[in-house]
């Protein structure tokens, strides 16, 4: 398609500033000592960092030697689900090959928190609205992580087998196209089948812009086991509802370019499917804003779907 002038959505998110977690200074004593043992000096500065949608804490440290870390923490009783997504996060990073452009697990503490220490990777988001240069980038990084990862490790879930709820939450939408959308959706098994591991949550907040231009992959949660082009595919929804033209990036993608355009739809089709269904559901207290960023997902995703179809504007 290429050459056209895409119209951004505008978006009230906070970016970078959306989450609400836990300072240094509360964390229990105990596991303030525990981190300190581990890293061999005090800590002297933590930065929290604001951005993404759980509430668990994840904090830059500079310690009194002038090392400095990345540490990420939740309370196996007063966050369970968080706690028990950093363990599974951790088991999962070890699975992956230590040349990754992701930030290296450095160590783990699993008692009554679960603590990860992570090396820390200067640098920042990427800009919101997206540019096309950081575009760029982190589409050469998910092309890397997509040639490290195939063969994928073993010990992941298929995409088919995670993604096998997606495909009928269309049946549960009074959505005007509702039936087409379940349509496309309902040839996900086909389309996302592959031997890649797929990070599959590939997003401004989980990438880090280094100094010297290129992208890191951070927070490992959700990985899948499926077709090469997904995280290239799954990209592109911040910069498409931005503003810039992704159908022109697709014509040019070593990866994308050669995947039939019904299969992307497929895909975008069953991953709005997820969107919609979860823009309905009450926003927790813990992260206020995450059911706002799936609604302006979701718009993006209605938007760029009616034109990749040739349908009409959605209601």
């Amino acid at each position: 398609m290429g050459d056209v002038t895409v119209v951004p959505l505008p978006t009230r998110i906070p970016h970078g500033r959306t989450a609400r977690r836990l300072d240094w200074v509360f964390l229990p004593p105990h596991i303030r000592s525990e981190v300190e043992e581990r890293f061999g000096s005090p800590v002297v500065d933590a930065v929290s960092m604001t951005s993404g949608f759980t509430p668990g804490f994840a904090s830059v440290l500079r310690c009194a030697d002038g090392s400095r870390h990345f540490v990420k923490a939740a309370s196996v009783v007063a966050q369970r689900m968080f706690a028990d997504a950093y363990r599974e996060e951790a088991r999962k990073l070890s699975l992956l090959p230590e040349d990754l452009p992701a930030p290296a697990l450095r160590w783990v503490h699993d008692d009554d928190w679960v603590v990860l220490g992570f090396e820390h990777v200067e640098g920042r988001s990427p800009q919101r609205p997206w540019v096309p240069e950081e575009l760029a980038a982190a589409s050469a990084m998910a092309l890397e992580v997509a040639r490290l990862l195939t063969p994928a490790p073993g010990g992941i879930v298929s995409a088919i087998e995670e993604f096998s709820s997606w495909r009928d939450l269309w049946t549960r939408t009074d959505h005007p196209r509702a039936a087409d959308y379940h349509a496309l959706a309902s040839r996900y098994a086909e389309v996302v089948d592959g031997d890649t591991l797929c990070h599959t949550d590939i997003r401004d907040d989980n990438l880090i812009v280094r100094p010297d231009g290129s992208v890191v992959m951070c927070d490992w949660n959700w990985p899948v086991v499926g077709a090469d082009w997904l995280d290239s595919a799954l990209l592109l929804i911040g910069p498409r509802g931005d503003g810039l033209d992704v159908e022109a990036h697709i014509a040019g993608h070593p990866l994308l370019s050669a995947v039939d355009p019904d299969d992307i739809d497929v895909v975008l089709a069953l991953v709005l499917g997820y969107f919609e269904s979860s823009r309905r559901l009450p926003a927790p207290p813990t992260s206020p804003y995450l059911r706002e960023a799936q609604a302006w997902q979701a718009d993006v995703l209605h938007d760029w779907l009616a034109e990749r179809r040739g349908w009409s504007a959605p209601a």
